[in-house]
């Protein structure tokens, strides 16, 4: 490349503090890592391998020919059949996972471990969910800006408390060609140090507040610990919104009605049931004043998921930014403020939740492809007359707003298009053969549950969007099921061993005491990892007098989910 290339360096990595989720995202590819080779784990071959031995649907029309017979014979096109995957969701999660987000077209490896690119399939899911939030953020009167990706060191590590929790993962820019910079360049693994310098600059007195802007970007947390693609990785997309008030009530209420929001993204659009709560002392986001968050949980491997959060700052920002202003009375006066985001793990978390040992399951909120229609040849049948009907439903769908698509590939059998499109999750699939064509119906299979039900042509849009809504709501009512048969209520350390070596959802009571917190992660660290506080609910079960904590002993204070966690 160029003088505009750039290299990366980076501290040496430890465990980060859960101080905000770990993401993944698109690759800023205008960068490369001077002290970071390909690492030697990076699973880009083996996964290659595994997309080509589960039957990758990658095969061009001209691949598909058989050999052209001796006498100059007229090619023969080959039917493709066959797809699957290699693993079992029940057997081994881990290799299930990423074959399902390599084969479904979601995910492509890239040659820098912990980096992935976003594919099509994937970018549509995201921007469905940024449609929905980006809406919803205006009418709260937040509006959309953007800063930049490099942050200078004097900026960046000016707030002690809050960089100590991100150094590990910070990349820096040390070269321009083959120069070195007379100051290295953070790459921003969050914005509050970008920003905020600016919001003093821009606040001055009390009808400049509220001042509440959002920003749609990616950011670098160089992960050393088992990059997952979606739920940890190097650089990641996602939002993140940050705020200023005159009065804490006014933080206070941004907090929740932005947490509320994330609930809905989870629960309304991916169909994955969470928690809201608030985490301790010991897992808030580093330099602010509380963390709340939502919380998922996988059935499988028992690990629950930070899958959003949302952190009242407090005055701890302003405090070191100089973020004041004057009030109605001509006073000098701190700002409180507040920081929130979400990210592409979302999109990680609905994989594990609802994916199967076919593939992806799509809740049809969000899904790129909501029905996908199929032409089923047949001896002797009116094959012009099926395309075109397959043509002419799609054309009515489309019509009707509803995000559907025709196969009319010639070299796949139905029964390829079948697995294909299972796959990939397409909640809904019509099927339109020689009989459906005499009867002016289609054929409609459900993805989540395999159900299958004629519906008449005359009534086709009415059916389909009533289908789909059944199935966005059953996938979010199986998934709550799964989850909540997960949980386990425990009073002792005993009961607590007991819970976690089951991958139990665990719901103590406990005293709230960071010491405590603290040893029960070192009495319970192993090649699992150990157990940690995931969130308090907001919906406390009633703490009866005399409850004690299961783990030291004293008066408890709240009840709160523990866990092993991503």
């Amino acid at each position: 490349m160029s003088a505009a290339n750039f290299a990366y360096t980076f501290f040496n990595a430890s465990s980060h503090t859960l101080a905000s989720p770990y993401f993944t995202s698109r690759i800023f590819s205008s960068f490369s890592f001077s002290l970071l080779p390909p690492s030697p784990r990076c699973i880009f071959n083996r996964t290659r391998t595994i997309s080509a031995m589960a039957g990758d649907a990658k095969v061009k029309a001209g691949d598909t020919k058989a050999k052209p017979k001796t006498g100059g014979k007229k090619k023969e096109v080959k039917k493709e059949t066959g797809l699957g995957l290699t693993y079992k969701k029940a057997e081994n999660f881990g290799e299930w996972y990423s074959e399902v987000v390599v084969n479904a077209e979601m995910i492509e490896y890239y040659d820098i471990s912990g980096c992935y690119i976003l594919r099509p399939w994937t970018m549509s899911i995201w921007e469905s969910m940024q449609e929905f939030f980006d809406a919803e953020i205006k009418k709260m009167k937040i509006k959309n800006c953007y800063f930049p990706l490099f942050v200078s060191p004097g900026v960046l590590e000016k707030e002690k408390d809050h960089i100590e929790g991100f150094a590990p993962e910070v990349a820096w820019v040390t070269k321009s060609g083959q120069s070195d910079l007379e100051v290295p360049i953070a790459i921003r693994p969050t914005s509050e140090t970008v920003m905020y310098p600016y919001y003093s600059k821009w606040i001055r007195g009390h009808r400049d507040l509220p001042l509440r802007l959002n920003q749609w970007c990616n950011v670098v947390r160089w992960e050393f610990s088992n990059p997952t693609p979606f739920i940890r990785s190097r650089e990641f997309l996602w939002q993140e919104g940050h705020t200023a008030f005159a009065t804490q009530e006014e933080a206070d209420a941004e907090v929740l009605d932005i947490l509320e929001l994330y609930r809905r993204i989870y629960e309304e659009f991916l169909a994955v049931p969470v928690f809201k709560g608030k985490k301790s002392e010991m897992e808030k986001f580093a330099g602010g004043y509380y963390t709340t968050s939502v919380e998922a949980f996988i059935p499988n491997t028992g690990r629950g998921v930070q899958g959003a959060t949302s952190h009242c700052l407090g005055q701890n920002f302003a405090k070191m930014f100089e973020i004041t202003y004057e009030n109605e009375k001509g006073e000098k006066a701190m700002v409180w403020q507040n920081s929130w985001a979400y990210s592409t793990r979302t999109i990680g978390v609905m994989v594990m939740t609802h994916g199967d040992d076919k593939g992806l399951v799509l809740p049809p909120k969000v899904a790129a492809v909501q029905v996908i229609v199929v032409p089923v040849p047949f001896k002797d049948a009116d094959m012009q007359g099926i395309y075109d009907a397959c043509t002419s439903t799609v054309k009515i769908l489309n019509e009707a707003g509803l995000r559907a698509e025709t196969d009319l590939r010639d070299n796949y059998s139905p029964g390829w298009k079948y697995s294909h499109w299972e796959m990939k999750g397409v909640p809904l699939r019509l099927e339109i053969g020689p009989k459906d064509l005499a009867n002016s119906q289609a054929r409609a299979v459900r993805r989540d549950n395999t159900e299958k039900k004629d519906i008449p042509m005359a009534n086709l849009v009415d059916q389909v969007k009533e289908l789909l809504d059944t199935i966005q709501q059953n996938m979010f009512d199986v998934a709550k099921q799964k989850r909540d048969e997960c949980i386990k209520v425990v009073r002792t350390w005993d009961e607590f061993i007991e819970a976690l070596g089951q991958k139990k959802l665990i719901l103590a009571p406990w005293c709230d005491e960071e010491e405590v917190e603290k040893d029960v992660k070192a009495r319970t660290k192993g090649e699992m990892g150990a157990a940690k506080t995931l969130c308090s609910p907001f919906d406390q079960p009633e703490l009866e007098e005399g409850t004690l904590c299961f783990a030291s002993g004293k008066p408890a204070k709240k009840w709160t989910y523990w866990g092993r966690s991503y």
